[in-house]
């Protein structure tokens, strides 16, 4: 085996997208990526170091193990979580866009699906469906066996297939929306962002209690137009961003984050694309992305 380290490093974003996939929160991601190199570095280094084959299926295992201990934890935290809970948004490169899979799988959208899945469900479907590994391999790591895994995998992909969002949106035409929102909300054009926002829109936002949120959501494009009014701070600004693989908006004060958004689209009566439903992150401490992070398959 080569160098620990390099070992760890080479494969360190893969294993930030697995905790992230499976618990939604960026900050929690992070601590299970760092518990994961110091189980692997005691494991490596040293006389009694262990013989590893393959250092990607180790390291995924422990990273999955710790992940489903920490999902746990989480669980505990969103019963006590001041209104609607929304999985921590990441600014991510354009490198994720191109990766189609990886894009759906990390959108807000998607990751509330994962939620309705049981813990073991969730890991299952993300090591089969996202990254694509062996039964064997989901196996070892989730504490089941193949036929088991194989059963579970069955299950959780016709639950994720019965929810997940049905219309497919080409990148350019999500872009494309998300753009004349931002220069509508920018410009105040009350008649645009009637026709970019779907009548039945419905806002989901997330103010973990320390800032202004809706704590049910909010539906129809007059209610949800009224909050956007009340929460955008004067001067503030608007730009559209890559926010878990797709386009979305940031919107900032003095340089400061304040908010990040993305939606769902779909299809008006006319066939054009609308904002179906919004997903508003305002939480302070969901926007403090932790430094470095990068997703990949």
């Amino acid at each position: 085996m080569t160098d620990p380290l390099e070992e760890f490093t080479t494969h360190r974003s893969l294993l930030f997208t697995v905790a992230y996939e499976m618990l939604g929160s960026a900050a929690d991601a992070e601590d299970v990526v760092q518990e994961t190199w110091l189980r692997w570095s005691s494991a490596t280094a040293g006389p009694d170091a262990e013989e590893v084959h393959s250092p990607r299926a180790y390291l995924v295992r422990i990273t999955t193990r710790l992940a489903l201990n920490r999902v746990r934890t989480l669980a505990r935290r969103k019963e006590s979580y001041v209104g609607p809970w929304l999985p921590e948004p990441l600014l991510t490169a354009p490198d994720v866009a191109d990766d189609v899979a990886l894009a759906d799988s990390v959108s807000t959208a998607m990751l509330l699906v994962l939620e309705t899945l049981g813990e073991v469900e969730r890991a299952v479907f993300v090591l089969r469906e996202v990254f694509d590994l062996p039964y064997a391999e989901i196996a070892a790591a989730v504490g089941r066996t193949p036929d088991n895994v194989r059963q579970v995998a069955r299950r959780a992909k016709a639950h994720v297939e019965a929810r997940r969002p049905r219309v497919v949106v080409a990148p350019a035409e999500a872009q494309e929306v998300v753009v004349r929102f931002q220069k509508a909300i920018t410009e105040g054009d009350l008649q645009q962002l009637l026709d970019v926002l779907s009548p039945d829109v419905v806002l989901n936002s997330d103010g973990g209690g320390l800032v202004q949120a809706a704590l049910r959501p909010i539906r129809g494009v007059e209610k949800v137009l009224r909050f956007l009014a009340a929460v955008t701070p004067q001067g503030a600004r608007v730009e559209a961003v890559e926010v878990n693989g797709g386009p979305g908006l940031a919107v900032s004060v003095d340089g400061v984050l304040e908010s990040l958004a993305t939606a769902r689209l779909e299809r008006g009566a006319d066939g054009q694309l609308v904002v179906a439903e919004m997903f508003v992150v305002r939480n302070p401490e969901k926007l403090a992305v932790p430094p470095g992070v990068r997703l990949t398959r």
